[in-house]
Formats: C-alpha cells, structure tokens, sequence
C-alpha cells in the first residue's frame, strides 16, 4: 500500500470578530495518485486515487462497467512490470480478450469529484442490470438513521486531513460489513464492490452507506452490484432519482442526523412495522 497521507506546510488565516490571526503549520492531507486500469494491455479508464485497496477498487470498477460480474471471471490481476509500477494494474479475464462492453469501450480521466463525467444513460444501467425486487429485503428506519456515523467511525484518513470520502456495506439490522475511503466518491463504493467481489460476498442483502451527495454514477454502481439500498448523507440528482427509479434501486438522500429523504421505492423502509408511504420523495423523521 502507497502512502494515504502527506504532510504540508501551510498557511492558515483565522477571525475572531475584528482580529486576524496568520499562522504557518505543518498539516497532513490526504493524498491523490493516477491508477491507470487495463484489461488485456487495453486501457479501459484512468482515475485519481487514495492509494491503498486498489484491486478491490478495480474488481469494483469493472463490475460498475459490465465487464465482470464475479471474482471468478478475474483470471489474473496485477500491478504492471515497468514504469510507475504501483500505479498500472493489467487485468486478464478468465474468458480470454474479448471486445469490452460498449459502455466501457472509452479512455478517460475521472477526477477526484466525479465519476462517469456524463458518458453513460439510465438506458445503459437498466439494459445491463435487472431491476431490483422491491417487495423483499426491508430495512427499518431506525437502521438508516445510524449509518452516516457508523460510516464516519471508519475512516481514519478523514479524520486525520478531512479530504476523503467515505462507503461502506451493511447488514440490513445495521451491522458494519465493510467500509473504504477515498479522495473520489465513486471509488470508495468501487473498493466496497470489489470487496465483496474479492471475498465471495453476497451484497444483494446489504445496505450501501456513501458520505456524498446521491449522484447517477453511485446509482449505477448500485444497482450494477446488486445492491437494493443506497444511503447518501446529501442532496440527490434528477437523474439519480430516475435511474434509481427504473433499475429499483432504494434511493434513501440526506441520511445525516435524525433526518432522511426516501427518494424512490419506499416500500423497503419500514418505520417500526409499517413499511414508509410510496411517493416520489419522503422525508422522514427519525
């Protein structure tokens, strides 16, 4: 694993009512690197990362495009031989080289505050994923309203410098699966994915918990996984709301504190026995 953290000297400013206060001071930020991902010598997407996980974060990302589906469709995955050696991982499918997805068939630099950076459409997730069963797999109110702090608990980097995010897999009664951190949004749910890839896990039960707002690239990455529930501490998109709407994907927004906002297919939260009134957008007091 790559250094997660480096130190800069740095000048801060503070006011308190009329006076200024200019300090210098050594703090630790989080640090960003270039991953550059291949599969058979062809690169599929290059994307800026906190180093550390990155073959969960690959095995995730090429669920999210289609490419695999399990661990076992990974032939081999490794880290490449010549230059910038931690920083080029070449995948071999098991099935051989084969044309990749059409989706997936574009080279781009994802930054660290977005993800598919517009290329993709709901009409492209909802031909590749089947539609989650709405009537199974319910999860109280009372879990969802303890998540966003669950999550928080587990990312140290974040604590230390305040510049990653953060994802993570629960159970449905709210116990922590797996959770992972990352300068980008999306790649802390590519890690958890490629997690759960990695070890043989089942997600189809478990609840996806991200600290960022609910963006269509995380939608997709849900429901590409199979994942019902998707809880963001902030705002929802249009086009999350939507895609979460066809692919039947809980879209749970605003998950911070005693509030959150069931954006799409309400009837898998339950509020004590009673599922949640379906509309299009709930909020709810816990």
């Amino acid at each position: 694993m790559g250094r997660r953290t480096a130190r800069r000297r740095l000048t801060q400013v503070s006011f308190t009512g009329a006076q200024v206060r200019i300090r210098e001071r050594a703090e630790e930020v989080a640090v960003e690197e270039p991953l550059e991902i291949r599969v058979a010598g062809q690169t599929v997407t290059v994307t800026m990362r906190l180093p550390g996980n990155d073959m969960e974060l690959v095995h995730g990302l090429l669920v999210a495009e289609g490419i695999v589906h399990a661990k076992d469709d990974v032939l081999v995955a490794r880290y490449c031989a010549d230059t910038d050696t931690m920083n080029v991982i070449d995948v071999t499918l098991s099935d051989g080289p084969r044309p990749l997805p059409v989706n997936a068939q574009r080279t781009l630099v994802m930054h660290g505050g977005c993800g598919l950076c517009g290329k993709a459409s709901i009409d492209a997730i909802t031909g590749s994923c089947p539609p989650a069963t709405v009537e199974v797999d319910v999860v109280d109110a009372s879990v969802i309203r303890g998540l966003a702090d669950k999550l928080l608990a587990q990312q140290p980097v974040r604590a230390r410098t305040g510049g990653t995010h953060g994802a993570g897999l629960f159970t449905r009664s709210g116990d922590l699966v797996v959770a992972r951190e990352d300068i980008g949004r999306h790649n802390a749910v590519d890690k958890v994915i490629g997690w759960s890839v990695m070890n043989d896990h089942d997600r189809s039960a478990d609840v996806l918990m991200v600290s960022s707002r609910a963006s269509f690239d995380i939608v997709q990455k849900a429901a590409m996984a199979g994942i019902g529930v998707l809880c963001c501490v902030s705002a929802p998109s249009e086009l999350a709301i939507d895609a979460a709407q066809e692919t039947g994907v809980t879209l749970v927004a605003f998950d911070r504190g005693d509030r959150f906002t069931i954006c799409t297919h309400a009837k898998r939260i339950t509020i004590g026995a009673q599922p949640a009134p379906a509309s299009d957008a709930v909020g709810v007091d816990a």
